[in-house]
């Protein structure tokens, strides 16, 4: 039986993607696509849960039953999108409890935006509609990875978090439909949102390290600046709708591209924020390693009764 080199699997792993055919768990690929894949599931996983803090601490003080319905929903929504991405990743060989504590100890990374306070209600439309909905431009996407677990987990996390953007810009409409006291929340929410919500999609493509092999690899299928490009051209006419003004003094539909132009993002503050600095990291990390303190008796009582039933069972 004639061994395959390296190069022969390789290629064979890539025809298969070229081909559109799902890499399975059993499948054989590249230790880099591996790896990649773990620190993408991993961190989305982390960006999921990290992401219920700021909505969370806005459930006891939303203003009727019915806001606070939809809103506690939302939450638990993505406590559901964190358990699926993890279970995803656990697929590929990683350890959960590894890659939780890796977000602990500050080796793993989530999403920048929610670094980011939830000063007012209306920040929670603001979430909802520029957040959720930058989340859904690229996870949309994503439901066509080149690896099965993660674009099936995918489908499913998009039909949720459609609803999460409709929510969320349904909230804005009625501020901004309402007094001038609450038109002006919901435009102070935009102004503080929108150009984190831009930084969500990454780097410009000429400074992102992992893009370009991603792509070949068919884990991403657009680019960060087209990403963003089309997040931009979408929500743009959104806001004029509504009556707020996106806060970019150079934004103007540009006749020749089809597209908004729009002010250089200011990379300064987004590696700040990933790399620890942002307003509300050390408070994200702590809550997150406080839970995991404050639940680990809920773990070792599990662990203890499924250890008692199984001795029972073989008894």
């Amino acid at each position: 039986m004639k061994v395959l080199e390296t190069t022969d699997l390789e290629q064979k792993f890539q025809d298969k993607i070229d081909r559109e055919v799902k890499i399975e768990p059993n499948d054989w690929m590249p230790d880099a696509y591996r790896k990649t894949l773990i620190r993408q599931m991993s961190q989305h996983a982390h960006s999921e849960v990290v992401g219920m803090l700021p909505e969370a601490n806005w459930i006891t003080r939303a203003p009727n039953l019915r806001r606070k319905a939809v809103l506690l929903a939302k939450v638990q929504d993505e406590a559901g999108h964190g358990l699926y991405l993890y279970s995803a990743t656990e697929t590929l060989g990683a350890d959960r409890e590894a890659t939780i504590d890796d977000l602990h100890s500050g080796k793993a990374k989530y999403s920048s935006i929610f670094n980011y306070p939830a000063l007012s209600w209306a920040d929670i439309g603001a979430i909802g509609w520029l957040v959720d909905g930058a989340a859904i431009m690229n996870q949309v996407a994503l439901c066509r990875c080149s690896y099965g677990p993660y674009a099936r987990a995918m489908v499913k996390i998009c039909k949720e978090e459609s609803f999460h953007q409709r929510q969320g810009y349904e909230l804005l409409t009625t501020l901004a439909n309402g007094t001038p006291e609450q038109k002006e929340l919901a435009q102070d929410a935009l102004n503080r949102f929108w150009w984190p919500a831009l930084m969500m999609f990454g780097p410009n493509d000429d400074e992102s390290p992992n893009s370009a092999q991603s792509m070949k690899w068919k884990i991403k299928r657009l680019s960060n600046d087209e990403l963003r490009q089309n997040f931009i051209d979408a929500t743009v006419p959104q806001a004029e709708l509504i009556g707020l003004k996106v806060p970019d003094e150079n934004l103007k539909w540009n006749e020749e591209t089809g597209h908004y132009d729009f002010t250089p993002i200011n990379w300064d503050e987004f590696w700040q924020v990933v790399n620890g600095n942002g307003p509300c990291n050390k408070q994200r990390i702590d809550a997150r390693r406080k839970a995991k303190e404050n639940g680990m008796w809920v773990r070792e009582a599990a662990l203890a009764f499924a250890e008692k039933r199984k001795k029972k069972q073989s008894a």
